[in-house]
């Protein structure tokens, strides 16, 4: 028997057939994500993934960016773990919104540190310091301020120059000894015109000097120059004193720009001058110049990200119309930055007793890493491995370059179990007493093994 319809069963069925019809229209929608492409993979992801899941008891990760200890843990000094203590319970310190531009003492203390107290920029008034997320988020912010900027009177896109190896005398766009994030942070800016400039040199193991001035003699005017204020990453190797005076000549009759990358000043000489002595010595020739510092490495502040953008002007008079248009910026990038490190690193460098205490903690570590280069470097000597292996000791900080190809490399994943980038570059502390033996042998039995 058919139930006994109550008059509204054609108002039922059209409501019905309404919903069917919404429902597959809803099915025919293309969602807007459907042609989304797959990133690259991280080839650094990737490495790590695999040390992860190989069981092999003598392995050994090599890639790290963390500055380790002799445990190989995450190093870190006491004296920044009792200022997170003290200034977690300090009582006087209440939660809000820090400002745009950061701490106050932090970029005053930052600016101070990379261009000395008596700097005559920071006396004559002319520079402006940022705190920023991390240092990639101080390079951002200098993209965006010289997109924006940069002679405004005409429309400025590069380019940008960035150091990248020799490779039988052509450059190559792509590198894997220097990360394509750098160049893709001044890309996501706007800037496209992304070149590079000749600086490792893998015959001789070192700076290639003259490509390097061979290279930026030939940029165009107002090119934007990126340089290392100290033991360039990946490969740890640096300019002299006389050599970065030949570089600031060379600059300074081109009317190059110079972005320095100061991501771990006092790790390379283990003194914080001699670091920063580029820096310092550009700013004092009068050029105008930006510089991106990092806090990570020198105060194990690796999850809290606190960055630095230094900048250096001509005239004290364009500071505030900068600093406005930086405020506007930073307001479109990240808001405001968050305190909790920068509020470390400030306590620490604005009393004289914990900045020698920090500065003997830099020192210990910059030690331990001369230590560890030394003694593989007579490892391998010992060992009767091929070349001279002096490049591994004239290079700093953390990063040792160390002139292995691909398919050394590859030899030492596959075979040793050991894990570091393709281009042969390694961290050294990543090296420690009881792997250095089993390093120094892979690496041996790499450059004689049949491959």
């Amino acid at each position: 028997m058919r139930p006994a319809c109550d008059g509204n069963c054609g108002g039922a069925t059209e409501s019905a057939t309404r919903k069917v019809g919404l429902h597959e229209r809803k099915k025919s929608f293309l969602s807007v994500f459907n042609d989304t492409v797959t990133a690259a993979p991280n080839p650094e992801t990737k490495l790590l993934a695999d040390f992860r899941k190989d069981t092999h008891a003598n392995k050994v990760y090599l890639a790290g960016k963390e500055c380790l200890n002799e445990e190989g843990q995450t190093a870190g000094l006491p004296l920044i773990a009792r200022i997170k203590k003290q200034i977690s319970t300090d009582p006087t310190l209440c939660a809000g919104y820090s400002p745009s531009l950061g701490l106050t003492e932090f970029n005053r203390r930052a600016t101070q540190l990379a261009l000395g107290r008596n700097s005559p920029a920071i006396v004559e008034n002319r520079v402006l310091g940022i705190q920023t997320v991390g240092s990639t988020g101080a390079v951002r912010l200098g993209a965006e301020l010289l997109v924006h900027w940069y002679d405004i009177r005409s429309a400025w896109c590069g380019p940008v120059y960035l150091p990248t190896p020799c490779d039988d005398g052509t450059i190559r766009k792509r590198t894997a000894l220097l990360p394509d994030s750098l160049a893709g942070v001044f890309e996501a800016a706007g800037i496209q015109a992304v070149r590079r400039y000749r600086y490792w040199d893998p015959a001789q193991r070192g700076v290639s000097v003259q490509q390097l001035l061979e290279d930026l003699g030939s940029a165009p005017e107002q090119s934007v120059v990126v340089l290392f204020a100290s033991a360039h990453c990946p490969t740890g190797a640096h300019l002299s004193q006389e050599q970065w005076r030949l570089v600031t000549e060379l600059m300074v009759s081109r009317r190059l720009f110079p972005f320095f990358l100061l991501p771990a000043q006092g790790l390379c000489h283990g003194d914080m001058e001699l670091d920063a002595w580029s820096v310092r010595h550009c700013a004092s020739e009068g050029l105008e110049l930006l510089c991106a510092q990092s806090f990570s490495h020198t105060f194990g502040l690796y999850e809290e990200r606190v960055g630095h953008l230094l900048c250096v002007l001509k005239q004290s008079a364009a500071l505030l119309a900068v600093q406005s248009q930086a405020g506007r910026l930073v307001g479109s990038l990240w808001s405001r930055p968050s305190v909790g490190g920068a509020r470390v690193v400030a306590t620490v460098l604005s009393n004289p007793a914990h900045l020698i205490e920090w500065h003997e903690g830099v020192r210990r570590v910059v030690e331990r890493g001369m230590l560890i280069r030394e003694r593989l470097r007579e490892k391998l000597r010992l060992l009767g491995s091929p070349g001279c292996w002096d490049h591994v000791t004239q290079q700093g900080g953390l990063y040792c370059c160390t002139g292995l190809n691909a398919r050394q490399v590859e030899f030492l994943v596959k075979r040793r179990h050991l894990y570091l980038p393709s281009n042969g570059c390694l961290n050294v502390s990543a090296i420690n007493s009881r792997n250095l033996d089993y390093v120094a042998e892979s690496i041996h039995l790499a450059l004689t093994s049949p491959l």
